[in-house]
C-alpha cells in the first residue's frame, strides 16, 4: 500500500505564483509530499511550481481534496478530473474527502473514490477530519486501501485514539496546522524540550509528531522556515521528552467543523 512521506508541505494560503513558488523551493530542497485542495482555489499554481521543481512527477507525492460540495457521486468524478487539469498531471497520490460535511453521502461518495482509484486518476483514498466511527464505516465501505487519515493534530490538539485506530488498521495519519498556528511558542512544555534541546519549539512540535509516527505537512514559505521544518525529522526526543509534550492539558482548536 501506498505510504506517506514523513514531512511535507501544506499549501492553503500561497494563492499566487509567487507565494506557490516555496512549492519549487520546498521540492528542489528535498521535500516529496505535496498538499493541497480544492477549496484553497490554488491547484493551478500549486501545479505549475510542481512542473518547474527539477524533480521527477514519479517522486513527488501530490495529495488535493475534494470539497464539502462536490462529493455526491457525479460531482466527486467531474471535480476530480477538473483538479487534474489545474494541477497538470494525470493522478494525484491520495484523493481526500475533504471533510464528511454537506453532500457527504458515505456509500456513493466512497463508490466514486473507489472509481477513481480504479481508472488511475488516485493511486489511494484518503479522508480528513473525520471521527473513528466514521473511520470504521469508510474502512467498511471502500474496496480500496484506506492510505491516510488528515487531521488537525499538535500538542494543544491531541487525539490519541485516532493514531490508535491508524496503527490498528495499517493508515498514515497526517497532521495539519502542526504547529498550532505558532502557538507552540507559547506551550511551556514545548518550550522547555526546546532548550534542552538547544533548537525552536517549532522543531520541537514536529519531532514529538515524527516520533509518535504521524505525517506532518506544516505552511511555510521562506527557505530558512521550510529548512527548518524539513531538518526537524533529525531531532531525536527522548521518551520523557514526548511524555511531557502528551500531558499538555490545554486545547485549542484551530478549525472547527
Amino acid at each position: 500500500m501506498t505510504r506517506v512521506p514523513r514531512i511535507g508541505l501544506g499549501t492553503m494560503g500561497l494563492e499566487t505564483p509567487t507565494e506557490a513558488s516555496a512549492v519549487t523551493t520546498a521540492l528542489e530542497m528535498g521535500y516529496r509530499h505535496i498538499d493541497t485542495a480544492q477549496i484553497y482555489e490554488n491547484e493551478a499554481v500549486v501545479g505549475d511550481a510542481v512542473a518547474a521543481a527539477d524533480v521527477p512527477r514519479g517522486e513527488v507525492f501530490l495529495a488535493t481534496k475534494v470539497w464539502a460540495d462536490s462529493l455526491g457521486y457525479d460531482d466527486a468524478i467531474r471535480t476530480t478530473r477538473e483538479s487534474l487539469d489545474r494541477l497538470g498531471t494525470d493522478y494525484v497520490d491520495v484523493l481526500y474527502v475533504h471533510r464528511p460535511i454537506e453532500t457527504y453521502d458515505p456509500p456513493e461518495t466512497l463508490r466514486a473514490f473507489d472509481e477513481l482509484v480504479d481508472d488511475g486518476l488516485a493511486r489511494g483514498v484518503g479522508v480528513s477530519n473525520f471521527t473513528v466511527a466514521e473511520l470504521d464505516e469508510a474502512l467498511d465501505l471502500l474496496d480500496a486501501p484506506l492510505v491516510a487519515h488528515q487531521t488537525e493534530y499538535h500538542p494543544l490538539f491531541q487525539r490519541p485514539a485516532l493514531l490508535e485506530h491508524a496503527d490498528e488498521h495499517g493508515y498514515d495519519v497526517v497532521a495539519y496546522s502542526p504547529l498550532a498556528g505558532g502557538r507552540v511558542r507559547e506551550v511551556e512544555e514545548v518550550v522547555d524540550v526546546a532548550e534542552k534541546h538547544g533548537t525552536t519549539p517549532e522543531s520541537v512540535s514536529i519531532a514529538w509528531l515524527l516520533a509518535k509516527g504521524v505525517c506532518v505537512i506544516p505552511k511555510a514559505s521562506s527557505g530558512t522556515h521550510l529548512r527548518a521544518n524539513l531538518h526537524a525529522a533529525d531531532l531525536d526526543l527522548d521518551d520523557e521528552d514526548v511524555a511531557a509534550i502528551d500531558g499538555v492539558e490545554r486545547e485549542v482548536e484551530l478549525f472547527p467543523e
